[in-house]
């Protein structure tokens, strides 16, 4: 296997010299108004970028338009429909896009420019440094839907699993197929649309097999008890390979490729049984084993699917004015970027993770009147998982003008987050939910941790936000560990509740649980929320207002001394009204909470004005 020295000196020296920036301290807390804080920080990201005045049109490389044909495909978790898909044999752009942006990086910038019409690319677009990639009105890019096509182009040689890209899934880094656009330390570069015609087309749920498997179907079994639309994984069955079935190619143990570990530590990292096997737990096992990158090699063979649109290190940013759907995984996954902006996108994508829009580690975001429809979170912001924190916290992130339906949460922090998350602002919002009778918001303002993902979130700040059809009606579960104060099954944590902390999400999934999160300084003011008549007949909201689930010590499986398991701590909530919960008996679930305090808060009819703690 050969590795770019150049990328991975770039990948080590990243964290050092954003040190400054993202080393600083939190200043929200002693700032007298916390949403002036929020303003300079629109304020810095908002500087337009620019870029030289000259276009590169695609065509003048050799793009062609591509026929289309109608093919059988999945949409969502449940539901399939005939689609438009390019006819085999179309020409494939994906050179003249390459040699396009190529020759626009080499004159000093300009645009890449893709003219109306529908175009068939089997590769990865890779973006340069000022560099506008922008797609006119009508210009409809589908990406290939055969995963062996993001496995050819990458500048790392795997051997048999592929040429492959320096990745991150789900918060571990790792070597994988690549996204369907990527970037790696580039600066002042785009990604633009005219309006939401200018679409960007991952081909999710496309069968690439005469088995009708698609990227989707890598997802495997579900874990969520009483979800809504989202029961089953297109086209998995029992037994076929996934991110959760046990991969032979995996080591059998990790004594073979981490034999300086202890045997505790293997125990403790690999676990009793097998299931550390499968890709999705096997990639974390090697971040706590503390094996390097260059042995985390995925691709061909392996089932991690790649996020739709990845930045690694990158510096004012621009995503803006486009549309994209049916992505393999997450939409967009911003990694240790610095000065991001995505205004004006379009970000539907029902299928298994596809989350809206993840920045990961980043300093100074805008997200700004964008529209999320997602088979998961809209938008959900990560910093690292494991040990792999060395970008440090995601902080100084804005959010606001934004319109949610369908998804897991609307705003979610985690649930990797062991670097940390500080300084969030959430204003002038509506979740809409208009899906809510088929395939509801599950959750509107979202906290996800636990004993293993640890981290902090700190001065989070939400305002002004509508949610006039309110969010599901019906409670989801997770289950508890053995053992646990908390009884499986029984606290809406996965979906319900209109404000949901849960940190202790998903313990089941990690073997490792010795990192206490930190919650503290949340503060929520004039959220709306509306009623809706379910098909019984009953006039609901949700399920619960409110649900915080602070951390459970018991979960902790490391060596004593225990670490400090402190309380979710220092949350206000202010003139609110939270419509009519289904759970009137009882409103909210609270435990290890210190100190929630309830101001003008309203629900089913009753104000309360009071302070929790349990």
């Amino acid at each position: 296997m050969t590795i770019n020295t150049q990328r991975r000196s770039l990948m080590k020296a990243l964290p050092a010299a954003a040190g400054l920036s993202l080393g600083m301290p939190a200043r929200a807390a002693t700032a007298p108004d916390p949403w002036l804080q929020a303003q300079a920080i629109i304020d810095r990201v908002s500087r337009p970028l620019t870029f030289r005045k000259q276009d590169f049109v695609i065509t003048a490389y050799g793009a062609q338009t591509c026929k289309m044909v109608k093919v059988k495909a999945w949409i969502s978790f449940e539901e399939q429909d005939t689609v438009d898909t390019p006819a085999a044999g179309s020409s494939d752009c994906y050179a003249a896009i390459k040699a396009a942006i190529k020759a626009c990086h080499e004159a000093g910038g300009g645009r890449v420019l893709v003219p109306a019409g529908n175009w068939y690319c089997a590769g990865p677009v890779v973006l340069l440094s000022n560099v506008n990639l922008h797609l006119n009105a009508g210009a409809q890019i589908y990406f290939s839907n055969n995963p062996a096509d993001y496995a050819k182009y990458g500048d790392i040689d795997c051997g048999k699993q592929g040429k492959l890209t320096i990745s991150r899934w789900q918060s571990n880094d790792c070597l994988n197929f690549s996204s369907m656009i990527y970037a790696y330390g580039q600066d002042n570069i785009a990604l633009t649309g005219d309006d939401w015609t200018s679409t960007l087309n991952g081909q999710g749920g496309v069968p690439f097999n005469e088995q009708g498997d698609c990227w989707w179907t890598w997802k495997g079994k579900l874990k969520t008890l009483n979800a809504v639309a989202q029961g089953s994984t297109p086209n998995f069955t029992k037994g076929k390979m996934s991110e959760n079935t046990e991969n032979p190619l995996n080591a059998e143990s990790l004594s073979t490729i981490a034999p300086r570990l202890t045997e505790a530590e293997r125990l403790l990292i690999q676990g009793e049984d097998a299931r550390w096997r499968a890709d999705a737990q096997y990639l974390p096992a090697l971040s706590e084993a503390g094996v390097p990158l260059s042995r985390r090699v995925f691709g061909l063979g392996h089932f991690l699917r790649p996020p739709m649109i990845q930045l690694i290190g990158c510096t004012n940013v621009l995503l803006e004015g486009y549309h994209v759907t049916h992505t393999p995984f997450w939409q967009h996954h911003p990694v240790h970027c610095r000065n991001i902006v995505i205004r004006k996108v379009h970000c539907e994508s029902l299928g298994p993770n596809s989350d809206g829009f993840d920045p990961e580690a980043c300093d100074h975001v805008l997200i700004d009147g964008c529209t999320f429809d997602t088979g998961d979170d809209c938008i959900a912001i990560k910093a690292g998982k494991d040990l792999d924190t060395q970008y440090g916290p995601s902080q100084n992130i804005v959010i606001q003008n934004c319109t949610m339906q369908s998804g897991h949460g609307a705003v979610t922090l985690g649930s990797e987050m062991a670097g940390g998350i500080q300084n969030v602002f959430a204003q002038k919002l509506v979740f809409q939910n208009i899906n809510w009778a088929t395939n509801p918001l599950n959750t509107a303002i979202r906290l996800k941790t636990n004993l293993n993902r640890g981290g902090y979130l700190r001065n989070f700040h939400v305002r002004d936000v509508s949610i006039p059809n309110g969010v599901q009606t019906s409670p989801s579960f997770y289950a508890s560990l053995p053992g646990s104060p908390i009884q499986s099954k029984t606290v809406a944590t996965a979906a319900g509740a209109i404000v949901t902390f849960d940190c202790d999400y998903t313990p089941l999934s990690d073997n490792v649980r010795t990192r206490p999160p930190v919650v503290s300084n949340v503060q929520i003011s004039n959220i709306k929320v509306g009623n809706v008549k379910t098909k019984d007949g009953k006039v609901v909201s949700c399920y619960q207002a409110i649900v915080i689930l602070g951390p459970v010590a018991s979960d902790y499986n490391g060596p004593l001394p225990m670490p400090a398991v402190v309380p979710v701590s220092d949350v206000t909530i202010t003139d609110c009204d939270f419509g009519l919960p289904a759970n009137m008996a009882q409103p909210w679930f609270l435990y290890n909470v210190q100190g929630l305090t309830l101001k003008n808060v309203t629900i089913g009819g009753k104000v309360h004005n009071t302070t929790l703690s349990t």
